[in-house]
Parts: structure tokens; C-alpha cells; sequence
């Protein structure tokens, strides 16, 4: 009988592009707002694991919803080929197959223009979206898994424990700016859950995400690890766990979920 993989399996989605309203507004904390969307372009929409991504599409000024440019009325902004969209990528927090309900939730840090439309997003207003290109499936043999993220990472770490089985051992560590950041996070696992306030940190210049790792214990040979973070704490973190902690480059998957100075820089950790 051939050993089973260990490595997670990847599944592509048929890619379109669809429109969605937004149906309401939620603040999860202080620095964390939900945004539910609605709309017809949802009733073929297809997420099957915690950190899938899909890419928003932002109006630009003056225009009450993203216009496809081959659609785009001549002289409006939505036109103009040298005018670039505003995009950026984002997790799927939840989605209500039946009521074509899309759940997602941005962080309110910075001035950039994500930011700038999470903080007055109302109902009725409309953003655009593309994805998930496809998902990445871990298989189910891992006896523990652990989780480590700051704030960008924590609706996917949030959709991963809710989404995970009574009785399966988890550990999180999840940084955040300060205290008040910290929020229930419902699931059936034997979850551990440790808040790393910041405490006045710059975001992505911390080594608190570093620090509980080397404090944390796990089954090398039989935990899967999953990281999303700022992209040299995510490639720093993946170092430790396989240079350091004995721990095969198929159990750990890295993804930097941003970069210093950089809009929209996120990408896969890469050896």
C-alpha cells in the first residue's frame, strides 16, 4: 500500500468575473470590518479551502461601480486604458451558498484605497471580483495543525478553525496590533489560541509571531503548518520550521500576505 502524500492538492475553479452589492457592514473590532455582498453573479461561486483568494476590483473616483473597460462608455474614467483599476486580494470569510451571501473582511490600517472603501462601505454600494483561481486541498492525515498569522491572516485562520473537526488538535499564534483585536473564534477542534498585541510595534516589524514559535510544541512528523504574514516574517517563520524544527517542506505552507512599502504585495513564500 503506497504511503499517502503529504503535500496539499490543488484544484482549479472556472475563473470569471462577476459584480456584487453589498448586502451589509459588520465591525468584528475595532480595526476589522466585515463586508457581506449579495448579487446574482454568486450562484456559481465556488470556495473550498480557508485561504482561498479572490481579487476585488475597486470603482474608480467618480464611478459607482467597476466598469469593464470593453463595456466602458467612451471618455469615462472606467475607459481609459492608462487609468489602472484598483485590485487587491482577499479571503473568503464565508459564503451562504442559498442566500448568495460572500462574507469578507478587511483590515482598517493605512490610508490605501482598500482601506479608504472598507471604512465607508454602506449597502447598496458595488465592487467587482475575479477568483478564486483554484484551491489548495491539505490532505486529512495530519493528527495537529498549526496556525500563524497577524491580523491580514486572521479571517483565513478564522474560516480554518471553523471549518475544522471536533476533536482535532490546533494551535494558533496570531499577532494583532493591540488587546482590544482579540475576538472569539468559534470551532469544534481542540483549539489553543494565543493574542500577540503588538503593543505599539509596527505592524510587520515585530518578532512576536518568531518568539512563540520557538516556544511552541508540536509533533514534527505529523502537523501541518500553515503561515500567513508579512512576507520576510512569513519566510523567516518557514526557515525555523524546516531548518530549525524538523519539519518536511510539504507539512508548511507560507504566504506572504503583504509587503513593507510595497501596495498589494503579496506572493507565495518560495524556497
Amino acid at each position: 500500500m503506497p504511503f499517502p502524500s503529504l503535500a496539499p492538492t490543488r484544484v482549479r475553479h472556472p475563473l470569471r468575473q462577476r459584480m456584487l452589492q453589498v448586502a451589509r457592514v459588520e465591525a468584528v473590532s475595532p480595526r476589522m470590518r466585515r463586508v457581506i455582498f449579495t448579487g446574482d453573479d454568486l450562484r456559481d461561486f465556488v470556495t473550498s479551502a480557508p485561504d482561498d483568494h479572490v481579487k476585488l476590483v475597486f470603482p474608480l473616483l467618480g464611478d459607482d461601480r467597476p466598469v469593464r473597460r470593453e463595456t466602458a462608455p467612451e471618455g469615462s474614467p472606467g475607459s481609459d486604458p492608462s487609468v489602472p483599476h484598483v485590485m487587491r486580494q482577499y479571503t473568503p470569510r464565508a459564503f451562504d451558498p442559498r442566500a448568495r451571501e460572500l462574507a469578507i473582511e478587511f483590515v482598517l490600517h493605512g490610508h490605501g484605497p482598500a482601506t479608504r472603501w472598507a471604512a465607508q462601505a454602506c449597502p447598496g454600494q458595488w465592487l467587482g471580483m475575479g477568483g478564486p483561481k483554484g484551491s489548495l486541498l491539505v490532505p486529512d492525515i495530519y493528527q495537529a495543525w498549526l496556525l500563524i498569522g497577524d491580523e491580514t491572516a486572521l479571517p483565513a485562520i478564522a474560516r480554518r478553525l471553523e471549518e475544522m473537526p471536533a476533536g482535532r488538535r490546533v494551535t494558533a499564534l496570531i499577532e494583532v496590533a493591540d488587546a482590544q483585536e482579540k475576538r472569539p473564534l468559534a470551532t469544534k477542534a481542540d483549539a489553543t489560541i494565543q493574542w500577540l498585541p503588538r503593543k505599539g510595534i509596527a505592524a510587520g516589524r515585530s518578532e512576536l509571531l518568531q518568539e512563540a514559535l520557538w516556544h511552541t510544541s508540536f509533533p514534527a512528523r505529523s502537523t501541518y503548518i500553515w503561515i500567513g504574514a508579512e512576507i520576510e516574517t512569513a519566510r523567516t517563520l518557514r526557515d525555523i520550521l524546516i531548518r530549525e524544527r524538523g519539519v518536511s517542506r510539504e507539512q508548511v505552507r507560507a504566504a506572504g500576505y503583504w509587503r513593507h512599502g510595497v501596495a498589494d504585495g503579496g506572493s507565495r513564500v518560495e524556497d
